[in-house]
């Protein structure tokens, strides 16, 4: 009965017997949620395809191969971790969301078809939502209202897309799509919202940073990771999105330096991070794709560590503003350390899992010939390192801080045990690789361990360490100050509300005289209207019959002549 569900729809159906449940029953099957949906995927065969007919349209509900197994298999860890980090949250509102918002998904990687995909992907949209908005701020009201509408624009130009692309070419496949078709745009479009491209970015840092504690974790998972899977999957080799991943591996570091909040610190870096893998699906190799494969896998599992490292530091002290933090590894001393496991994972350190994943994108790109774009990897590689490497654990746990130290203590025990789990997976496939590697779309022989990489890489991250040490020292570190920094948002958070103003400033008086003047024009015909309609107008006599039988012959006359003629 059960591998007869499409995966993920344990976690969806299941969420709705959630509100039945409480206490200590209600945490343990939020547990086995994950868990049974985890082993229907183990137990369905690894080549399935369902496929039904459907207003004479061939669907693909459900399509396994390597590349989506790859992608279920981590969303479906990511998914206990996450219920793991929550389960001291008794919010009956988030803990159905969350669920419903990862199954959708998944089911939305296992699907092998454009409609089935749409629905997903709509669904993703608006159960996500309410992760933020369960925070309950005025901020965080807006901040998703603002997200939805995004996301909600991303599943239209996918519908339209698919409409288009059904048109022109009668198939609904979700597989290679490419840019050669006007349907293959907007789905391109579609996809590119939801990973966050430069220009369509800004919905990533304005949510993200006011979802609630263990909202964020999950938003930091799903949305842009299936966004980079769609990618994988229907436009590999489509070589605009090498410029793209390298503006979005650059532009963001700008921003982390001088950001104060810190979880919008890491939705920068989030951005950052998706850039090496867009530059992977753009060259398009084997190598490259699974280089990006790889790369979301690990991603997803040292952001959600250092996203939880903050939240459970926002939980605790209650701020993540680096201006009033310092000294907080006193009191969280375990939260800092899983925090520095995080940090050295996405820096890419030897024995992380970020050092045996990112290497295989940049080798990629090095053996394509893609010279610029190796050294903007390269340089970006290093403001990784800066940014969250060290001013996230610097600035939340280790800097001296303004003012007395923070004292606050360690979060819930379920939410260490989930950053615990986390951190030991970061370790595990920074030294066992080859358990990441095997699970890859297509066959791996790469060895990350050469004497080389290995010292370019600490040779990299030394330097970048002593940059930040001696910035530092130098009081030339841009200093940690409360603020907004306004971004790509400010055109339709700030310019376009301005520009409205202004329009209806200069057009209210030419409104005013329009209304007037058309005011003045109704009010004439309904007063010739009831000069000769009033009880002793023209038209209300009564006529004698002879004279209107004379008024039937002349239009009756008047009819043939213009007819003949």
């Amino acid at each position: 009965m059960i591998a007869e569900l499409p995966p993920g729809s344990i976690l969806i159906l299941g969420a709705f017997l959630i509100p039945l449940l409480s206490g200590r029953p209600q945490s343990l099957y939020l547990l086995l949620l994950p868990v049974l949906s985890f082993i229907q995927l183990l137990v369905l065969p690894a080549d399935l395809q369902w496929r039904l007919s459907f207003l004479g349209y061939e669907l693909m509900p459900v399509r396994l191969d390597r590349l989506s197994l790859v992608f279920g298999y981590i969303f479906h860890i990511a998914t206990l971790i996450s219920v793991i980090y929550s389960l001291h949250v008794r919010d009956t509102v988030q803990q159905a969301t969350g669920l419903i918002y990862a199954g959708s998904a998944i089911g939305a990687v296992f699907a092998g078809d454009l409609i089935t995909l749409f629905v997903y992907w709509e669904l993703t949209a608006l159960s996500s939502v309410f992760l933020i908005w369960s925070r309950r701020t005025a901020r965080a009201r807006q901040a998703g209202l603002r997200y939805l509408v995004i996301q909600i624009v991303s599943g239209l130009l996918l519908l339209l897309g698919t409409l288009v692309h059904l048109q022109g070419t009668g198939s609904l496949a979700f597989g290679h799509l490419g840019l050669d078709s006007p349907g293959g745009v907007l789905i391109f479009l579609a996809f590119g919202i939801k990973c966050a491209f430069p220009l369509l970015h800004n919905w990533l840092q304005d949510a993200y940073p006011e979802a609630t504690v263990t909202g964020t974790v999950f938003l930091s998972v799903f949305t842009t990771k299936l966004a980079v899977y769609a990618l994988a999957r229907s436009y590999a080799g489509t070589e605009i999105l090498i410029p793209i991943g390298v503006v979005m591996t650059l532009f963001p570091i700008l921003y982390a330096v001088i950001e104060d909040d810190l979880r919008r610190v890491l939705s920068y870096s989030l951005n950052n991070q998706l850039g090496f893998m867009v530059v992977g699906v753009g060259v398009g190799t084997e190598l490259a794709l699974n280089g990006t494969v790889s790369h979301a896998f690990a991603h997803i599992l040292y952001k959600a560590l250092l996203f939880m490292s903050m939240g459970a530091l926002l939980l605790q002290a209650g701020t993540v503003k680096a201006s009033e933090l310092g000294g907080a590894w006193r009191s969280m001393p375990i939260t800092a350390f899983f925090c520095l496991i995080g940090a050295v994972s996405i820096s890419a350190f030897p024995l992380f899992s970020g050092f045996v994943t990112k290497s295989l994108t940049m080798s990629a790109v090095a053996g394509e010939n893609h010279q610029v774009a190796f050294f903007a990897l390269l340089f970006a590689s290093a403001g990784v390192m800066h940014h969250s490497g060290i001013k996230i654990p610097f600035c939340g746990f280790f800097s001296p801080g303004t003012g007395r130290p923070v004292q606050c203590g360690e979060p819930p025990l379920n939410m260490l045990v989930a950053m615990g789990t986390t951190a030991l997976l970061c370790l595990a496939i920074g030294v066992y690789p080859q358990s990441l590697y095997q699970l890859l779309p297509y066959p791996v022989d790469y060895q990350p361990y050469t004497s080389s990489h290995v010292i370019n890489q600490l040779q990299l991250l030394i330097f970048a360490l002593l940059a930040f040490a001696w910035l530092e020292r130098r009081r030339l570190e841009p200093p940690a100050l409360p603020g907004i920094n306004l971004d790509t948002d400010w055109t339709y958070r700030r310019l376009l509300p301005l520009v409205v103003r202004k329009l209806m400033t200069v057009g209210a008086p030419i409104d005013n005289a329009i209304r007037r003047g058309a005011s003045g024009h109704v009010r004439m015909i309904i007063r010739e209207l009831s000069r000769h309609h009033e009880p002793h107008g023209l038209l209300a006599r009564v006529w004698p019959t002879g004279s209107m039988v004379l008024w039937v012959a002349i239009l009756l006359g008047a009819y043939l002549l213009a007819y003949l003629l």
